[in-house]
């Protein structure tokens, strides 16, 4: 690529030396260009990777319904680009269905047979555990309270199984807001606060020293002015926990002291 493609972040760019999408010519440097083709999650849950090679580390996931726009295949594997969340990889060429259908309604209940914020149409499921698209929920904390003890696991992001920002993704997605994937993109998000004035809903974040990882640091949502509600694998789980002892840990382990974001006046 060419210098100036460094100012793109390549978790979320849809290009790689020898093949680019389209809308891509003229900004980075590839040997081609081609248009990417709409699929969509026709399974509840699948798994986004960083290679093409099945063992290789999830990165991400789709939620049913979610579209995947794709450049690239390579046996039964395909690349490409999650549309919701924007993160490039791989995912099985089994998982997906061609075309992204419309949705009229998310999934609003993390009991259905379909994850929390998978994308349907009316008649899908039952009409209680659905919400028309463009509505919302209005507190993401009573969100996240929802997915307390679903079990902890790095690169998920749905109510089944989630890490520490598929539980922060999900809860904003669910009431209407951004909800990008890694926790240093969610540490830019709304307005910076102190930790005396942090509150329930507010984002505390500790971001991760550099490494060969794909997290970038551990997100969680403020429970209160003394607790944190977050997905830890520490505990294994979405717990809550106080402030204190999370922060501890992590700075014991080496990464940042915590930022504090505000979302909402």
């Amino acid at each position: 690529m060419t210098p100036d493609a460094a100012t793109f972040d390549p978790r979320t760019t849809l290009a790689r030396p020898d093949l680019a999408e389209q809308a891509l010519e003229g900004l980075v440097r590839a040997d081609a260009y081609l248009p990417a083709r709409p699929m969509h999650a026709a399974v509840p849950v699948a798994d986004v990777q960083a290679g093409a090679n099945p063992a290789s580390d999830r990165i991400d996931q789709l939620l049913f319904g979610e579209a995947f726009d794709v450049l690239d295949q390579q046996g039964d594997r395909l690349w490409g680009r999650a549309r919701r969340d924007g993160l490039v990889g791989w995912v099985s060429a089994a998982a997906l269905r061609p075309g992204a259908p419309y949705p009229t309604h998310r999934v609003a209940a993390v009991s259905a047979r379909l994850p929390l914020n998978a994308l349907v149409a009316a008649g899908d499921l039952p009409a209680d555990q659905l919400a028309p698209v463009g509505t919302f929920e209005a507190d993401p904390v009573a969100v996240a309270e929802r997915l307390l003890g679903v079990p902890h696991s790095l690169g998920a992001r749905s109510s089944a199984a989630t890490d520490c920002s598929g539980l922060v993704q999900q809860a904003l997605y669910a009431c209407g807001l951004a909800g990008p994937r890694h926790s240093d993109q969610q540490a830019e998000l709304g307005h910076a606060v102190d930790r005396e004035t942090a509150r329930r809903g507010d984002l505390v974040i500790w971001l991760a020293p550099r490494g060969d990882h794909s997290w970038t640091g551990h997100s969680a949502f403020m429970l209160d002015a003394g607790r944190v509600l977050h997905a830890t694998g520490h505990h294994g789980a979405v717990v809550i926990e106080a402030f204190a002892e999370a922060d501890a840990r992590y700075r014991a382990d080496g990464f940042d002291a915590p930022l504090f974001r505000r979302l909402q006046a």
